[in-house]
C-alpha cells in the first residue's frame, strides 16, 4: 500500500492456512476437560468478523472502508518496526475506479494508533469467509488438546505471546513495508507447533487432495510436519511460484516459536499420559 501518495489501492496480507498437504477434520485425541478457551477465542473471531466491515461493508466503496478499517487496527510493519504509526492512511472515500482497480483516497490520521496493540487485533480480524474458516477450523481441531494440557490461562498466555512473535518476526523480515497484515494463524501455528512436539503421534483424520478428496487417518507428525515444510518453502521462494498475499513467513515463526515451548513444556510435564500410534492414552 503506497502511503506516500494522495491515493492507495486496496491490499492486505493475510497470515491464512494456504496450500495445506492435508485437510484435518477430526483428530483422535481424548480431552479431561472442556475447552474454554478455545470455543471462546473461535466464537470471538467470528463475532468480530460479522461486525468487521470486512462483511457489513457494500458497495462500489467497500474496498476503501475495508482498507481504512485495516490501517487503524491491523499490524502494519513499517509501524511495528519504526514504533510509530503512518503519517498517510487511507481515509474510506473512493477516488476512482479502473476495471478491477479501485483507488481509495488517504489523508493524515484522526485517530491514533498504538502499533504493539494492534497486533493483538490483528489476531482477532480477517479478510474473508475462507480465510477466517480454515483458520478455525485448525485452531477447533489442534487448539483444544493444547488448552488440556497447558491450562486455560496459560494456553491463552501462550496463544498471544506467539501472534506477538509471529508478527514482529513477519515485520523485522519486511521493515518498510506498509501493507496491513491480518489474520491469526501466526498464533495459530504456535499451537500447531507444540502439538507436534507433545502429542506427535496422535491420529488426525484428514482429507488428502488427490484427484479428489480421500479420507485418511495419519499421524500428527505426519500432517503438521508436511504442514510446515510448506510454509517454509513457501516463505523462502523454493516452491517457485509467488507467495501472494499470504504471510507465510509469520507461519514459520509461529510455528518454530510453539515448538520451542511445546518441548519445554513436555520435559517439564507431569502428565503421565502417554499417546501411542492410535492416539488413545495409556494411564
Amino acid at each position: 500500500m503506497a502511503h506516500n501518495s494522495p491515493e492507495t489501492r486496496t491490499k492486505n496480507r493475510r497470515s491464512g492456512h494456504h496450500g495445506a498437504v492435508v485437510i484435518p477434520i477430526h483428530d483422535v485425541n481424548p480431552l479431561r476437560r472442556a475447552p474454554i478457551v478455545t470455543f471462546a477465542l473461535v466464537a470471538l473471531n467470528v463475532v468480530i468478523f460479522l461486525l468487521s466491515p470486512m462483511t457489513t461493508s457494500h458497495g462500489e466503496a467497500a474496498p476503501c472502508h475495508q482498507a481504512a478499517f485495516l490501517d487503524q487496527y491491523a499490524a502494519i510493519p513499517h509501524e511495528l518496526t519504526h514504533n510509530q504509526q503512518l503519517t498517510r492512511v487511507p481515509t474510506g472515500d473512493l477516488k476512482a475506479v479502473h476495471g478491477q482497480e479501485v483507488l481509495c483516497t488517504t489523508g493524515q490520521p484522526t485517530y491514533h494508533k498504538s502499533p504493539p496493540l494492534s497486533v493483538l487485533y490483528a489476531m482477532f480480524l480477517h479478510a474473508g469467509w475462507l480465510h477466517l474458516l480454515g483458520n478455525m477450523l485448525f485452531l477447533w481441531i489442534f487448539g483444544n488438546n493444547i488448552e488440556d494440557r497447558f491450562g486455560r490461562l496459560r494456553f491463552l498466555l501462550f496463544y498471544l505471546f506467539c501472534g506477538y512473535i509471529a508478527a514482529y518476526g513477519f515485520a523485522y523480515a519486511s521493515p518498510d513495508s506498509t501493507t496491513p497484515l491480518l489474520g491469526a494463524s501466526g498464533a495459530i501455528a504456535g499451537v500447531l507447533g507444540a502439538y507436534l512436539v507433545i502429542f506427535p503421534r496422535a491420529r488426525v483424520w484428514g482429507l488428502v487432495p488427490f484427484l479428489f478428496f480421500i479420507p485418511l487417518k495419519l499421524p500428527a507428525w505426519l500432517v503438521l510436519g508436511g504442514w510446515f515444510l510448506l510454509q517454509w518453502l513457501y516463505a523462502t521462494g523454493h516452491t517457485g511460484s509467488a507467495v501472494g498475499d499470504v504471510a507465510y513467513l509469520a507461519h514459520v515463526v509461529g510455528f518454530i516459536t510453539g515448538a520451542l515451548i511445546g518441548l519445554f513444556v513436555r520435559a517439564g510435564s507431569s502428565d503421565p499420559r502417554r499417546y501411542p500410534a492410535d492416539g488413545r492414552p495409556a494411564w
